[in-house]
């Protein structure tokens, strides 16, 4: 016989997340997060929150862009320079 399955509403979904509600129906909707509707309410698998929180883990390396490194200060100083003149400043 299986294990008995551990289900979480909506709520509950969205604390162990960390998100609003809005964003955890748009996980549902976009199908990464796995949702069943039984009569009115919707439900999540406890296991499925599990597995989707390890596939959202950011792999390192990846978020380069979102710090780029600093331009060199002779470099930021003749462009600084080339606006001015074009300004005519």
């Amino acid at each position: 016989m299986s294990e008995a399955i551990q289900w979480m509403g909506t709520r509950e979904a969205c604390e162990r997340l960390g998100v609003t509600l809005r964003t955890l129906y748009r996980f549902i909707d976009e199908g990464q997060l796995p949702a069943y509707k039984m009569g009115r309410v919707i439900r999540v698998q406890a296991g499925d929150i599990e597995d989707f929180i390890g596939r959202m883990r950011i792999e390192p390396g990846s978020l380069e862009h979102l710090y780029p490194e600093p331009k060199p200060r002779e470099s930021r100083d003749a462009q600084e320079d080339m606006h001015e003149e074009v300004s005519g400043g």
